[in-house]
């Protein structure tokens, strides 16, 4: 942190059946990419700032002095991530691999190199993206549905094969190979699904994601232990399956800028790239800017904003029945499916009609299921509260998942920043006076919302054209 700005830190014997197959699953991936980034449309984004700019009390002429101080910061003192140099991920790493990775580093997301650019001194070629545990679900749940309609097409043909004559080989024995290769689980499904005896002429085929709730229980062992999972590439996802795009800034940027994509944006993160030179110099978080925030405590600018309570800011910023939970006794893969749809990193865990808070369930605890498939022998039936009990007698050796934090109507902005920063948590539950039911919640984004505005014509004069195009489509 700048100590003297005021600045933070989808197998039929038919043989067109396997094309058909890639053809829908490309249209599908595209149709993910559109759903995924549709949030980040401008229009989103420009609604998203002024409903906080609406609600939020305090001095104008306060907010101007902080935006501006934050123009005025260069993104080059902004601390380098712990241990100074930015993990990345090889673009043929695996799935697999990829998660390892993420998890032993404790990190949600790393930018992906491209081993075919390696002498390229231009950003745009040497990295193809992000990936992120938000795209790893995309694919585990997309291609779970999709398994599903492939099925539903053919059972008697899928069935006459059985499992055992394709298995999770299958695919790279028909010839499905390369980026192809997430066919493989749909292929491979297939066979798990019917050896499950799923009905799939009862017309499960109509609504891919309750079709996929119906198949057979060793589908998830198909597509946790088997060979999908095991081969297909960080490549093959990374630019179908992402919630928000690669997006850089330079060193000599300011730090509003990087403010405002974390913020108004709706990014969780902004490489930065020193000019010249291609390689990603720092990795800006969400979760690091509101360490630096909770840094700042002690200072005048920080201190005349943080003691205020979080009403004063507008916080939350939803009402309580906009608020998505998951009750316990629910399954865990919709617990998922919840935050794929709603394009929220975590959950509330809820228990009866008053929505008592009993836990909380993240995009990073799908790791749990990904690395140790074999202690959630039925995950199809995995009940939210089971996951959390399993996870949780795994003890700290494994991982952990992180129990709710909450906060009151009353509390401050600067107890709030505080337990996001110091409990490493990247949402705060805001309890009713009973303390049990969740009447809303903030986010880091919305804390970092706090503290800045958008400048008249800031975005065309200092983002340009081309990045509005990224964020717009």
């Amino acid at each position: 942190m700048n100590r003297e700005l005021p600045g933070p830190q989808k197998w039929n014997s038919d043989p067109n059946f396997l094309s058909n197959l890639s053809a829908e699953m490309a249209q599908a991936q595209e149709a993910s990419e559109s759903s995924a980034l549709s949030s980040c449309a401008l229009s989103s984004c420009d609604a998203y700032f002024e409903k906080i700019k609406s609600r939020k009390k305090l001095p104008q002429p306060l907010q101007e002095t902080l935006t501006a101080a934050f123009a005025k910061i260069p993104v080059s003192s902004f601390p380098q991530v712990p241990g100074g140099k930015v993990i990345e991920i090889e673009a043929e790493a695996t799935i697999a691999d990829a998660v390892k990775i993420l998890s032993e580093c404790n990190i949600l997301s790393a930018p992906v190199r491209n081993p075919d650019a390696a002498t390229s001194l231009d950003w745009r070629e040497r990295y193809l993206g992000i990936i992120d545990y938000s795209a790893i679900i995309l694919w585990v749940l997309e291609s779970a549905e999709l398994a599903a309609v492939a099925l539903s097409a053919s059972t008697a043909t899928a069935a006459g094969l059985g499992a055992g004559a394709l298995g999770a080989l299958g695919a790279i024995a028909m010839g499905v190979t390369g980026p192809a290769a997430v066919a493989g689980l749909t292929v491979a499904a297939v066979g798990a699904a019917v050896a499950g005896g799923v009905a799939a002429d009862q017309g499960v085929g109509k609504d891919a994601p309750s079709a996929a709730d119906n198949l057979g229980e060793d589908f998830y062992k198909v597509i946790l232990q088997e060979e999908p999972f095991k081969s297909t590439t960080v490549r093959s996802i990374v630019r179908s399956y992402r919630w928000a795009p690669f997006v850089p800034v330079a060193t000599d940027s300011s730090m509003l800028s990087v403010l405002l994509l974390l913020s108004k944006y709706k990014l969780r993160n902004v490489p930065v790239i020193e000019p010249g030179k291609p390689d990603i110099k720092n990795y800006i978080t969400q979760s690091a800017v509101v360490g630096g925030l909770e840094g700042c405590s002690g200072r005048d600018w920080f201190d005349c904003i943080s003691s205020r309570p979080i009403s004063d800011l507008g916080l939350p910023f939803m009402s309580p029945d906009e608020v998505i939970s998951i009750q316990s006794d629910d399954l865990v893969l919709e617990a998922f499916k919840r935050m794929r749809d709603n394009q929220v990193g975590g959950l509330p865990v809820v228990e009866g009609p008053s929505k008592k808070i009993v836990g909380n369930i993240s995009i990073r605890d799908i790791r749990h299921l990904l690395l140790k498939p074999e202690l959630f022998s039925n995950f199809r039936q995995l009940t939210v509260q089971d996951f959390m009990n399993t996870v949780v007698s795994m003890g700290q050796e494994f991982g952990r998942l992180t129990p709710p934090i909450t906060c009151k109507v009353d509390s401050t902005l600067g107890g709030v920043i505080q337990s996001l920063a110091t409990k490493l948590v990247h949402r705060i539950y805001v309890v009713a006076e009973n303390e049990y039911e969740v009447i809303g919640v903030i986010t880091l984004r919305d804390v970092i919302s706090c503290f800045i505005f958008e400048p008249p014509n800031f975005f065309d004069s200092y983002f340009g054209f081309s990045v509005k195009e990224m964020l717009n489509h």
